[in-house]
């Protein structure tokens, strides 16, 4: 029995020496050793019981075991453990980030600074567990991750200082910024007038707030762009990853764009409200309706003065009245000759040609000096995309004389009812026509008189309107005019160096930029003198095909109006379009205008340009393909937005990488 128990705890090398030394009697075969065990004649052990099967495993030596476990012991003390202190650390951030997201829907300015600070407390700890697991930045693929992971933190660190800094510094504004739990600034109901007061008297508190503030931002959008949001998948169980990610790097420098940039304006704010010295201000009402090169044809003009904070209309009036003092002889540019009918002169409603504002406005203010009108310190150009913001915010309002004005949709043109309004008092009989030598007005629609006036009283009413809404109504108001400035769709000119190079360091001067890499900069121009722009829609497709000694590029604008012609807004679209991309780029190839298409410089871009006609109900294509001088290393794009355009759908594909967005602003991308 004892051999037949030695027998079957050996191993096969064991059995297999054995089966070298037979014992005598011995019955084991080759084939029993190969299976592990031996096999006795009568198919069991001499008590007559099968034996069980057993196989063995290689024995574990001690010094492999002893590795094994300080390995395993390691891998949780420095993996597992703080992995598990991490994610509990992101619940906690993730908690604490739900309540002061509360506290901000709610605008309570207390609750915001107190549920900040535990937010801040809480990424700290956050970052803290996430440094016991810095040795996987050496480890390939893992490494990056745990890099954003970090970068993430520290900047959400900086960025919550910042937020501190703001929270502290618009405290005794809570009321005009409609917040609540902060100190009023007035007893109960504050008036408009309260309102302006309050900010002309410590304007100037703000300004020492800017340099801390912005040092914060610095670093907030330094480590935010470390992350690689290529890296990310585009979604996840149905959940968006890669976008968001982008998007929230995208608002984080804009929000350091706005910090650092604004302080010279900022800067600027006693001398462009008043406050020293009365200023007075050329508002030029821009039609985004009937599309020119800055934003829209010029279509009336307002003087305003402005003293301490407070604005005066003191008149209001149709450019073609000016155009008659102005009383031009100027011969017209050759897009004017060719593409807009029966003017044979330069007009100052048609000096907007350059998509260049500041370049515009040097032209523009050139011929009105020779009006006799008075003399202005700066210009501000606005569309109807601000009137209509505000008005969504506001609600309806009244302006005497003329009428309730809203934001509602008007059945009539399938737009806001302030634009039809508008619009009717501008031309609802027609345009004016003038006698091209003479210079006289030969037919004017009935209500010609009507709109010389109705601007400068609509914006007074929206201005004041605007400043005595309540606090509930007032971050609605600084948004639509936030979305205003970076969109474009109000912008600012000044003979005063010091204020417009404060203008154009913020992005509020219009400019065409300069730019290192590949640029895009699509300008139309609406020759037809109806309102078409109201209907017409655009999409871009550019396709990008870097190399080494340039890209070649194949850029596609879609133009379609889907509405019927109905003699008044809608009718053909008589389009002048300029595409500026980088100087010296060579066309290959183009469709779609009907004329050959010029290639020239201006403004440092080389230009090409056609002219088409679009009538109501069509669909036209545009292709260009051109050759750049920007190489594949490093590949980024600057893409111009034209003003008064409106979220334009692009579609630009660098090699196998696509990006898809609305043009709402001026849009860099990197590949």
């Amino acid at each position: 029995m004892d051999k037949i128990k030695k027998i079957f705890s050996c191993s096969k090398e064991e059995v297999v020496s054995q089966q070298e030394q037979p014992s005598v009697g011995s019955d084991v075969t080759p084939e029993a050793v190969d299976a592990g065990f031996h096999e006795f004649p009568d198919g069991g052990l001499p008590d007559g019981s099968r034996p069980k099967r057993k196989l063995s495993l290689p024995k574990i030596s001690g010094k492999f075991a002893i590795v094994g476990g300080v390995v395993l012991l390691l891998f949780i003390v420095f993996g597992v453990i703080p992995a598990i202190g991490t994610y509990n650390s992101a619940r906690k951030l993730s908690d604490s980030g739900k309540v002061f997201y509360q506290a901000l829907q709610a605008k309570d300015l207390e609750q915001m600074r107190s549920s900040l600070g535990k937010v801040k407390e809480d990424l700290a700890g956050f970052d803290n567990s996430l440094g016991r697991l810095g040795w996987t930045r050496f480890i390939p693929f893992l490494g990056a991750y745990w890099s954003d992971a970090h970068s993430a933190a520290k900047g959400g660190i900086a960025g919550i200082e910042a937020g501190e800094i703001m929270l502290s510094t618009a405290a005794p504004y809570a009321d005009i910024l409609g917040l609540d739990g902060g100190a009023p600034t007035t007893d109960g109901g504050q008036k408009a007038e309260d309102r302006i007061n309050f900010i002309v008297e410590t304007i100037d508190d703000i300004i020492p707030q800017l340099d801390p503030l912005s040092k914060k931002t610095e670093v907030m959008a330094t480590e935010f762009n470390k992350i690689d949001p290529g890296r990310y998948p585009k979604d996840f169980r149905g959940r968006p990853v890669q976008e968001p990610i982008k998007q929230g790097i995208e608002v984080v420098n804009q929000l350091h764009e706005f910090v650092s940039q604004g302080r010279p304006v900022l800067e600027q704010a006693p001398y462009l409200l008043g406050i020293k010295e009365e200023r007075t201000y050329l508002f030029v009402w821009q039609n985004d309706k009937e599309l020119r090169p800055t934003g829209g044809f010029l279509t009336a003009y307002s003087i305003i003065r402005v003293r301490d904070g407070k604005f005066e209309p003191v008149t209001s009036n149709d450019i073609y009245n000016l155009d008659k003092s102005f009383d031009s002889r100027i011969p017209a540019p050759d897009p004017i000759k060719k593409y807009l009918p029966l003017v044979n002169f330069w007009n100052l409603r048609d000096m907007n040609l350059s998509p260049d504002f500041k370049m515009s406005m040097d032209t523009f203010m050139e011929g009105y000096a020779k009006t006799g009108s008075p003399e202005v310190d700066g210009v501000v150009a606005m569309d109807t995309k601000l009137v209509v913001d505000l008005l969504e915010v506001v609600g309806k309002i009244g302006v005497p004389g003329y009428g309730n004005f809203s934001s509602e949709d008007d059945p009539r043109c399938d737009c806001p009812q302030v634009i039809y309004e508008l619009e009717s008092f501008a031309d609802v009989a027609g345009p004016i026509v003038w006698d091209p030598v003479s210079g006289e007005i030969v037919y004017q629609p009935p209500n010609h008189d009507n709109r010389k006036k109705i601007l400068g009283p609509l914006m007074n009413s929206i201005i004041a309107n605007s400043m005595a809404q309540p606090k509930e109504k007032i971050a609605g108001i600084f948004e639509a005019g936030f979305n205003a400035i970076r969109e474009k769709h109000i912008m600012f000119y000044f003979e005063d160096e010091e204020v417009q190079g404060a203008m154009e360091a913020f992005n509020l001067a219009g400019r065409i930029k300069e730019f290192e890499g590949d640029y895009l900069h699509i300008s139309d121009a609406n020759f037809a003198g109806a309102k078409s722009n109201l209907y017409v829609q655009q999409e871009v497709d550019l396709k990008v095909e870097p190399g080494n000694d340039g890209s070649t590029n194949t850029l596609t604008i879609k133009y379609k109006n889907p509405q019927k012609h109905d003699g008044w807004l809608n009718g053909p679209y008589r389009d002048w379009f300029r595409v500026y991309v980088p100087k010296g780029s060579e066309l290959l190839d183009s469709t779609g205008s009907e004329v050959d298409i010029e290639t020239s410089e201006d403004l440092g871009k080389t230009v090409f340009e056609g002219f088409f006609v679009l009538r109501p109900e069509g669909v036209l294509e545009v292709t260009l393909k051109y050759k750049t001088p920007v190489s594949k290393d490093d590949y980024k794009i600057l893409i111009q937005k034209q003003p008064g355009t409106d979220k334009n759908p692009y579609v630009v594909q660098v090699g196998r990488d696509t990006e898809e967005f609305n043009l709402k602003a001026d849009k860099e991308l990197k590949f």
